[in-house]
């Protein structure tokens, strides 16, 4: 199997790798003892340029857990590509530190860190994508389901980031997947694209639709904010457009839905309902507790 260079999109892995990555998250989530000194004598660079909780957290705690050293970098310390380029940042972090994590607005900044400097780099959040949370939360399906290739997982609401991972991640994983969304707020439709041919490739499927009814049956129900961070729009402007898509208890009965997911921060009362996000078949903690795992299982394969 081929080693990772860096982790920027899910769509750049083979299934094994992707299966390797799940494995492996689970034995450090099981055995951490066992990768306690795995990043021994090795500085992560974090950057951010968006505000962060569970992104920011696990991955200084996880590194800490790897015998590793975070050094965190925000906008206080300068723009990406303002105060110096962004191929300058790289090439100088690149003499110090042994990875870099980047949590940014455009993607292309992500891909310009990995091209100028000569480190691993791990996207944490891009415009584009969000591969940390779509791993993470296929290792939170993995450890529910002993065969992800049957599993019926459905996406609901705003087509994002975080949709576009899940969309790669139950592709490659031969997943039979359902994105419902309004009209006008779908995914990005070249990402449509690749995730149908990985699809095809794996045995799995991808059906977009405005039918709400297109959940019946799911093993999973996934919903994420309806407004992603920095967009320029007010509830008070899609709440008539977004509320038939909300996920209450009223959707999971009727449509008999195994699971509820959320990426999280939640909207409760918007995407979601108090009593879904909380009830005893949300794995919405499980999925926050496993970016730690699933992150540390990208460290390793791309830093040891």
């Amino acid at each position: 199997m081929e080693k990772l260079q860096h982790f920027l999109s899910i769509k750049d892995l083979s299934q094994a790798q992707l299966l390797d990555l799940i494995d492996l998250a689970k034995k450090v989530k099981t055995n951490a003892s066992d990768y306690s000194q795995a990043l021994a004598g090795k500085s992560i660079v974090t950057l951010y340029e968006k505000p962060s909780l569970r992104t920011r957290v696990s991955f200084d705690i996880g590194i800490a857990k790897l015998g590793g050293h975070a050094v965190y970098l925000d906008q206080n310390n300068g723009a990406l590509g303002k105060r110096e380029s962004v191929a300058d940042f790289a090439k100088n972090i690149s003499c110090w530190a042994d990875g870099i994590v980047a949590r940014t607005f455009s993607h292309l900044t992500v891909e310009e860190l990995a091209e100028q400097g000569n480190v691993p780099v791990i996207n944490s959040l891009s415009d584009l994508y969000h591969p940390c949370q779509g791993l993470a939360d296929f290792l939170a399906l993995s450890e529910k389901f002993d065969d992800l290739s049957q599993l019926k997982l459905v996406y609901i609401g705003d087509g994002n980031n975080v949709t576009h991972s899940l969309m790669y991640a139950a592709a490659i994983c031969g997943v039979e997947m359902v994105v419902i969304c309004p009209a006008g707020h779908f995914p990005d439709g070249l990402v449509v694209v690749e995730a149908q041919q990985l699809a095809q490739q794996h045995g799995g499927s991808l059906l977009l639709t405005t039918d709400v009814q297109a959940a019946s049956g799911a093993d999973a129900i996934y919903t994420d904010t309806w407004i992603s961070m920095g967009d320029d729009i007010s509830y008070d402007d899609i709440k008539q457009k977004f509320a038939p898509y909300q996920v209450n208890s009223e959707l999971m009965q009727s449509l008999n839905i195994g699971y509820f997911m959320h990426c999280q921060p939640a909207h409760i009362g918007q995407e979601v309902t108090q009593d879904v996000f909380d009830a005893d078949n949300s794995l919405v903690l499980r999925q926050a507790e496993n970016r730690m795992h699933a992150q540390n299982a990208v460290m390793i394969r791309l830093l040891t």
